[in-house]
């Protein structure tokens, strides 16, 4: 029996182990490759918000008329709740990114003049977004019914912990 390895059989024990040991990497998320550019890649797939998935939505529903099978039916209207949830935090992050850069750009101007900076609390960012859904509603005039609303739902939440009689005095 000989003690020297064979330098093919080296080889085939080297290969197997490299392959065994290999780790994959992913380009998105390997410092390696770079650092990622959030609003340039936001940029880059805007259109999958604005185009595709109100395309697919509509795809979707059209589909749905033809369709007869239950579970296809079912299936596809929870993709139609996946895409509206989606594009409607779509917008909410958009909106509460346009309130964050409208202070910060006042307050550099504010700093440019000598003043402290002030940071927005999400206190702040809320009501910011408040106001500016009652200006868009009033611009639409649905602000009544959203009022009466909003209105309705107290009301009825009110009414659910009011008790139902008074307790008897001993």
């Amino acid at each position: 029996m000989y003690s020297v390895i064979p330098s093919l059989q080296k080889w085939f024990w080297f290969k197997l182990l490299c392959t065994l040991y290999q780790v994959g990497r992913d380009p998105r998320f390997e410092s390696l490759c770079g650092k990622l550019d959030v609003e340039g890649f936001k940029k880059r797939y805007d259109f999958i918000h604005k185009n595709e998935l109100p395309a697919e939505k509509e795809a979707l529903k059209k589909k749905m008329k033809e369709e007869n099978d239950p579970e296809v039916i079912n299936e596809l209207k929870d993709r139609m709740a996946q895409i509206g949830r989606e594009l409607k935090s779509a917008v909410t992050k958009h909106t509460d990114k346009e309130i964050i850069a409208e202070h910060k750009k006042k307050e550099r101007e504010a700093a440019k003049k000598g003043k402290r900076p002030y940071y927005l609390k999400k206190s702040d960012i809320r009501k910011q977004k408040l106001i500016q859904k009652y200006e868009e509603l009033k611009g639409t005039g649905k602000l009544e019914s959203f009022l009466d609303k909003k209105r309705r739902k107290n009301a009825a939440k009110d009414h659910r912990y009011m008790p139902y009689r008074r307790p008897a005095e001993q």
